[in-house]
């Protein structure tokens, strides 16, 4: 190998820089759409054979290339989108580096057809990775552009034999097709593969037209199980579709997410989502959805990455916390009763395309949050479902050991408790009927019956009641009768010397009353009856876990959610009438109860049409 230092050959410097920007067939139609787009076409047409790798072929009805530009648009570093540095600081359309053409012209044969006009007639630029040389000539060619790209890495082999097979080069294609069409509902987008159509998708612009387009590429039933946001501040807004926690997938398939109109992959928006989340996923469950972003483009850099899949926010900070913010609000702020209206409204939209098994269950997160105010009385309502119970043989969940307390009236539960009468609504998660092994509570509403896992749904309201409580500063303490002798560690012990604080906001009062003892005076009021040693115990394992006392701020929800699980009803807890439609109503107006703190759905609707089914009635 030579040393001397030498100018490399245009051929050579353009399969260079392919590396970039063309990995597969997927990478070159998602620059020659984008291409499209930024020339304002409002059709766009793709064909590919054989996974695309050895046919391509994208038309468009924008606005052309003139015929003295068709040779600059394969050269690098051509472009008519940037003309100057400062262009670079608010970039407003999808493509602009000036070398994705120049690229692929380099690694296979390319014929690119333009035309300005709707004389028909149009010219064609030819060129192939073999001399790199253009070749002019006329071509019959309505209003618009064609790319056609033939025998990808014809020339570079060794790339070649990296692409995978068939099938698995079109589900590339396919998803960029998908990625894109969600990107522009204004667009009518075809796909045609081996000669067969995959993909007709019609341009509409108002919310039934895309919300049918979102269906189509993402199925009906995560339209029938989303949730439409649209939320505008400090020159942001965040629009679109997240569909509810019980539709979680077991990988992340369905995650779309776009800045300013083009499709990214970002740290900051990742985090942000992963914490509105963290309350309401199940462990190892990705959220689904469909969300646009829109900002200032001086706001963002868009250059950071040859495939533009990343971006980079001035402000990061404000970035994440308005997307956590916007998105956390919104899982919590359904209501019970709005999932039938928005059902019938999607149902519609998608135009009646069944949505397979998710077609007869109805998960939602409620809302509106339990002021300071109430949480006394809520305390006191509970009281009863707090008392310990004895485990009976084969229930897995271990009773809590604390000595019962009296069970408190049930006259605070009044006229809202009582059973349905005629002529009288029933609210959206209706009326206990009965209890089923200890476990479950049935109740009936206006469509049919409800299925309620009553652990479940009391652990979300008790945690959900504590972090209101600790957020407007800190948990009621209740003193024990006989302070509580827990026998620890050193380690223990002064993990909680040196985090008192931690433990008095949770509404514990403990004393060192040697070097591995410690004494519970107080507990949280709305945890009484609970196990006391194990509870601090597992709080204390919990602080050791979290290390630093900053980390312990950031982790403050998952102590309050282990607290949480001690102090609610465990199964095998017989319920009264009462009770039962008391926890019914404290879930219609606690935030996120559509799901336990561990991610699990706490109630299930079975339509009454659904069970008509099952015993063919009306058949």
């Amino acid at each position: 190998m030579s040393d001397k230092i030498q100018q490399l050959s245009p051929r050579l410097a353009n399969q260079i820089a392919a590396g970039e920007v063309v990995e597969r067939p997927a990478s070159v139609i998602k620059e020659l759409l984008e291409n499209s787009l930024d020339a304002g076409a409002s059709r766009l047409e793709v064909e590919i054979d054989n996974g695309g790798i050895k046919r391509i072929r994208v038309r468009d009805n924008g606005k052309g290339i003139e015929k003295e530009d068709l040779p600059l648009a394969l050269a690098r570093h051509a472009t008519s989108k940037i003309h100057a540095l400062e262009d670079l600081e608010a970039v407003a359309t999808l493509g602009f580096r000036g070398e994705a053409l120049a690229s692929i012209s380099s690694v296979a044969r390319l014929e690119l057809t333009s035309s300005r006009d709707d004389s028909g007639k149009g010219w064609q630029v030819v060129a192939s990775g073999r001399d790199m040389q253009a070749q002019l000539n006329p071509a019959a060619h309505p209003r618009g552009t064609s790319v056609d790209v033939r025998d990808l890495f014809f020339n570079t082999p060794a790339r070649r034999k990296f692409l995978r097979t068939e099938k698995t080069e079109f589900n590339r294609v396919d998803d960029t097709i998908k990625r894109l069409a969600l990107s522009r509902f204004d667009v009518s987008i075809s796909l045609r593969h081996n000669g067969k159509g995959v993909h007709n998708l019609r341009a509409g612009s108002g919310r039934v037209e895309m919300e049918r387009r979102v269906a189509q590429v993402c199925g009906p039933a995560f339209m029938q199980n989303a949730l439409h946001i649209d939320v505008e501040r400090s020159g942001l807004r965040l629009w679109g579709w997240v569909a509810e926690p019980a539709f979680s997938r077991s990988q992340a398939d369905l995650q779309f997410f776009y800045v300013n109109g083009r499709a990214i992959r970002d740290k900051v928006v990742s985090h942000a989502v992963r914490r509105a989340f963290a309350d309401v996923l199940y462990h190892g469950r990705h959220p689904a959805f469909v969300l646009y972003l829109e900002l200032d483009p001086a706001s963002v850099d868009v250059n950071v990455h040859p495939t533009k899949h990343e971006v980079r926010f001035r402000d990061g900070r404000l970035v994440h916390d308005f997307l956590f913010g916007s998105l956390h609000r919104a899982l919590a702020d359904v209501r019970p009763g709005q999932r039938e209206e928005t059902e019938q409204q999607q149902t519609e939209t998608v135009g009646g395309i069944s949505a397979g098994e998710f077609a007869g269950q109805q998960k939602m997160a409620l809302s509106s949050r339990p002021s300071p105010g109430d949480l006394q009385q809520q305390m006191q309502n509970y009281g009863t479902l707090h008392q310990p119970y004895r485990a009976q043989p084969g229930v897995s969940e271990a009773a809590p050991a604390a000595t019962a307390t009296p069970s408190p009236t049930v006259a605070g539960w009044n006229s809202a408790l009582a059973p349905q009468t005629d002529g009288e609504e029933a609210p959206p998660l209706g009326f206990a009927l009965a209890q089923l092994h200890g476990i479950y509570i049935l109740a009936q509403n206006e469509q049919g019956l409800i299925v309620v896992d009553m652990h479940a749904a009391h652990e979300r309201i008790v945690y959900e009641q504590m972090k209101s409580a600790h957020a407007t500063g800190g948990i009621q303490a209740q003193p024990l009768l006989v302070p509580v002798s827990l026998a620890v560690s050193q380690r223990e012990a002064d993990c909680f010397e040196e985090r008192s604080e931690v433990f008095t906001a949770l509404g514990f009062v403990l004393q060192r009353a040697g070097p591995e003892t410690l004494l519970v005076r107080q507990v949280p009021t709305m945890l009484h009856g609970a196990e006391v040693e194990q509870l601090v115990r597992d709080v204390l394992s919990d602080l050791l876990a979290q290390g630093g006392s900053d980390r312990i701020g950031e982790r403050i929800n998952e102590i309050l959610s282990t607290m949480a699980c001690h102090g609610s009803v465990r199964a095998n807890r017989k319920l009264t009438v009462p009770e039962m439609n008391a926890l019914l109503r404290d879930m219609e107006r606690t935030e996120r109860s559509g799901q336990c703190n561990h991610g699990r759905p706490t109630w299930t609707q079975v339509k009454l049409a659904d069970m008509d089914k099952w015993f063919m009635r009306g058949q």
